[in-house]
């Protein structure tokens, strides 16, 4: 059976998020999750930057443009916000390329927008490491 990834602290921030969506419910636009969700981390001591700007790297080269994270998490987790009916096939591949340019190992989806709170594990499956 494989481990986890970094199975302890998505643990943690699933349980910030359960007791955002717990308290919220749906309905809310993402920046009210993302307000609400950052004081949970601090509550929480989960360590966090919010709306983390990462660079993009192209053929070993850094590209003057970058995107911005709703959350990076104990300095190795992407967390993607979405308050939507579902998790959409775009979100999932945009984490992927966002794990795939800043080599990160993992990426959470959390999706406020549904009557329960619905997340997905993001792998980054690029062989680049």
């Amino acid at each position: 059976m494989a481990d986890i990834l970094y199975k302890d602290e998505s643990y943690k921030i699933i349980g910030a998020c359960m007791k955002v969506h717990s308290e919220l419910g749906a309905g809310f636009l993402e920046s009210v999750y993302q307000e609400a969700l950052e004081k949970q981390f601090m509550k929480d001591a989960i360590p966090f930057e919010r709306e983390k700007y990462l660079k993009i790297q192209f053929d070993g080269e850094q590209l003057k443009k970058t995107f911005k994270a709703d959350f990076v998490c104990y300095d190795k987790i992407i967390v993607e916000l979405k308050a939507a009916s579902f998790i959409h096939s775009d979100n999932i591949d945009q984490t992927k390329n966002y794990l795939k340019s800043t080599k990160f190992q993992l990426g959470l989806i959390v999706n406020f927008g549904q009557k329960s709170l619905v997340y997905k594990r993001i792998l980054n499956s690029c062989d680049s490491f």
